[in-house]
């Protein structure tokens, strides 16, 4: 039996959008925990479907376990200074207080960038290596949009990677990241690494590992596995996050160095011949709009829109009307659109209360390009205290606060509105309105992919559109200044240029 110190620090940094992350933000998020520290860590974390929840499951009763800190939040803006080294101090800290460790499990994302930081888990790496010391592994697990830096490899002794996108495999990362903490603790840090990054970027949209070419790059790193290498990773890279290492990437680490290449070696292969399958069809407001309603009119099933520049899981506001605008203006029924996120509106509804028809201006109060707000008059349907559980492949069971919400309606669509940024990923978020969903023509949703997981079933097709929003899916329309000179900013697109 080892003692394990086990923590956790999560964002994923939208470096292009205008507000940035707070401490706040980590201390009360709509869809997350919060900041959690000690047991309450391992009471809240043990049941819920996260990589940590894995790593404790798997865990047992082989280790010794000293929780730490561990928080998540919304991604957002660049996570401030303060933020940052508040939340830094205190994990370490707690580290420092739980010495001497055998080892130590990280919960990371991978495409944090604070403030002072363009690579922000490997400086945090690099302070936990500081207080273990050089004998005790470091084991992390990554969201599959990490952007790996030489540093976060140099650093840890096995990083673990979601392989699925939608993320609902962050459970069993977990319990791979405790096989190989046990493996680690009886064989030694690992003498063999390697990392290599792919010289283009892949738009968020064309990382759905549910369909190829994913799907297949996912499948051929599990196949290169050896009994020599503890792990090993694609990460298709997180682009709205400015810095060097930006972008996809292979990285493994192992106990022989020929082997560790090899492997890394053809994976990224076999991703660089992939380079040109890298494609989604993406249509403009109404073009979506006029689509679904073609589809929609032979349907036996809902056709669901994805409104993708403003998906709050990628940094968006949640709050753009791009799409409602389209909705009216091509005049649909039983169209469904949300999660829009307006406190005060959502505050004028429950002051006017259901029944009630108020006029005012919805949603755009993001300082973003071609982001306005929509004037109307809407009538307040229902009203909720936004408190419900999100059942979902993604979220498997997390609680949500979306604070005071309201189901408004205007010319047949009816807006599902909250106080508090959440994606739509998960069907709960429109049911907790009692919305059949099934019996919705169109469905309109601020998400890029992770809606797929709990959407596809019920749904006729799949279109994607591109409103105005804080999350551009072309990467080669981000004013890059951080990102290494001759990447594509696109698969076989432009180049970028210092």
């Amino acid at each position: 039996m080892a003692r394990i110190a086990i923590g956790g620090f999560m964002h994923e940094t939208n470096c292009f959008v205008p507000d940035p992350t707070e401490y706040h933000h980590f201390v009360s998020s709509a869809d997350r925990f919060g900041i959690l520290g000690g047991e309450e860590l391992v009471d809240k974390l043990a049941v819920s479907g996260t990589s940590m929840s894995g790593f404790l499951k798997a865990s047992g009763n082989n280790h010794e376990i000293s929780p730490l800190l561990w928080t998540s939040t919304a991604p957002g803006g660049l996570v401030t200074a303060a933020a940052y080294e508040r939340i830094g101090a205190e994990l370490l800290a707690r580290l420092s207080d739980a010495m001497p460790v055998e080892g130590v499990y990280l919960n990371l994302h991978g495409a944090m960038v604070s403030a002072g930081h363009e690579d922000g888990e490997g400086e945090l790496l690099r302070r936990v290596r500081g207080i273990v010391g050089e004998d005790a592994p470091i084991v992390v697990t990554l969201d599959y949009h990490a952007n790996v830096t030489s540093k976060m490899v140099a650093l840890a002794d096995a990083l673990l990677p979601y392989e699925t996108y939608p993320h609902i495999d962050q459970n069993e990362t977990g319990e791979r990241a405790a096989r190989a903490m046990t493996r680690l603790l009886v064989e030694g840090r690992p003498t063999a690494r390697a990392l290599r990054h792919l010289p283009f970027l892949i738009p968020l949209n064309f990382q759905c590992t549910m369909v190829e070419p994913s799907k297949g790059i996912v499948a051929a790193a599990r196949e290169a596995m050896r009994a020599e290498i503890v792990s090993l990773g694609y990460l298709a890279g997180f682009p709205p996050s400015d810095l060097y290492d930006c972008g996809p990437s292979v990285s493994a680490h192992g106990y022989d160095q020929g082997i560790v290449d090899k492997a890394v070696d053809d994976v990224t292969q076999y991703v660089a011949l992939k380079e040109a399958e890298f494609a989604e069809p993406m249509m403009t407001p109404d073009e979506a709009v006029r689509e679904a309603m073609k589809i929609a009119a032979g349907a036996g099933r809902p056709v669901v829109i994805a409104d993708t520049q403003d998906n709050p899981g990628c940094g968006g506001s949640g709050d753009t009307v791009g799409m409602l605008e389209a909705l009216l203006r091509n005049g649909p029924k039983d169209a469904v659109f949300g999660l829009l996120t307006d406190d005060l509106a959502a505050k004028a509804a429950h002051e006017a209360g259901e029944g009630a028809e108020i006029t005012l201006a919805l949603g755009g109060r993001t300082d973003l390009p071609g982001v306005e707000p929509f004037f109307g008059t809407f009538k307040v349907e229902k009203l909720c205290d936004g408190n419900f559980v999100a059942p979902g492949p993604v979220a498997q069971g997390r609680e949500a606060q979306i604070g005071p919400s309201a189901l408004l309606s205007i010319e047949g669509v009816r807006i599902a509105l909250g106080s508090r940024r959440m994606q739509t990923h998960d069907r709960a978020v429109f049911q907790h309105f009692g919305i059949e969903l099934e019996r919705q023509a169109i469905i309109v949703l601020k998400s890029t992919c992770h809606f797929r997981a709990d959407f596809e079933p019920i749904a006729e097709t799949v279109l994607v559109a591109l409103a105005p929003g804080g999350y551009i899916a072309n990467p080669a329309e981000h004013p890059y200044r951080n990102l290494r000179a001759g990447v594509r900013l696109y698969p076989l697109g432009p180049v970028f240029r210092r």
